[in-house]
């Protein structure tokens, strides 16, 4: 029986050591920015010191704490990854990490964002939408955007608006240079018609126009159940 015992626990141990890695495909910009339009997929910067991060990313993990930080990721391991860094040596060591946690589906930009900012030049208010939740009527939500200057030059922000009287928003910095970012602060009070106008499922816009004749208009959307507390 001992030796039987031995036996098999060798075998496991062979097993394991043997065992193929999880493979990790690279992709050059033109398929990274595909795959980053299907859902769903999770994007990651892992450089370090942190960058201006591409308009879409979903968080920040330095390249050699993945493991630490692993309760970021998504929870589903068949979720497709796609991660990069500034250059593409960062993004490989952290790419092979999150494939050994198990995740079956790890994408790794080649080059890097270096390579990306030159073919996709972009400006972008990101996310499209958030979601506020249950908004009691008479309290303020409270929601931040970021505005990427994803391009060589600099931008200007000309105009911050929204599609009602409720929804107030504003920029840290009105001008950004190159590949630089800021925060578009949001706050939604219902209560400020001081009638029923704002209850029930709402929707409301945060409009951005800029000096950049590609990207003039930019626009996100907030949400929000707004009830009446009991």
């Amino acid at each position: 029986m001992k030796k039987l015992l031995l036996f098999i626990g060798l075998v496991l141990l062979a097993a394991a050591f043997f065992k193929k890695p999880a493979l990790v495909k690279q992709l050059n910009p033109q398929e990274f920015s595909a795959k980053m339009k299907q859902k769903p997929v999770f994007v990651v910067d892992v450089h370090t010191p942190e960058q201006t991060h591409i308009p879409g990313t979903d968080a920040f993990i330095p390249y050699d704490q993945i493991k630490v930080h692993q309760d970021q990721l998504p929870a589903d391991k068949t979720t497709p990854i796609l991660v990069y860094c500034r250059s593409g040596n960062m993004s490989q060591s952290a790419s092979k990490a999150i494939a050994r946690l198990g995740y079956t589906n790890v994408y790794d930009l080649a080059g890097g964002a270096n390579v990306f900012k030159e073919s996709h030049p972009l400006v972008a208010l990101t996310p499209p939408t958030i979601p506020l939740g249950k908004v009691i009527y008479g309290e303020v939500a409270k929601a931040v955007f970021i505005l990427t200057n994803y391009t060589p030059l600099p931008l200007k922000i000309t105009r911050v608006a929204t599609s009602c009287g409720c929804t107030k928003a504003s920029v840290d910095k009105e001008e950004l240079g190159a590949y630089e970012s800021t925060k578009v602060n949001v706050s939604f009070d219902p209560a400020v018609h001081k009638d029923d106008t704002d209850l029930g499922e709402l929707i409301r816009t945060i409009y951005l126009e800029t000096d950049n004749p590609n990207f003039p208009n930019l626009e996100s959307t907030i949400t929000a159940a707004v009830v009446k507390s009991n």
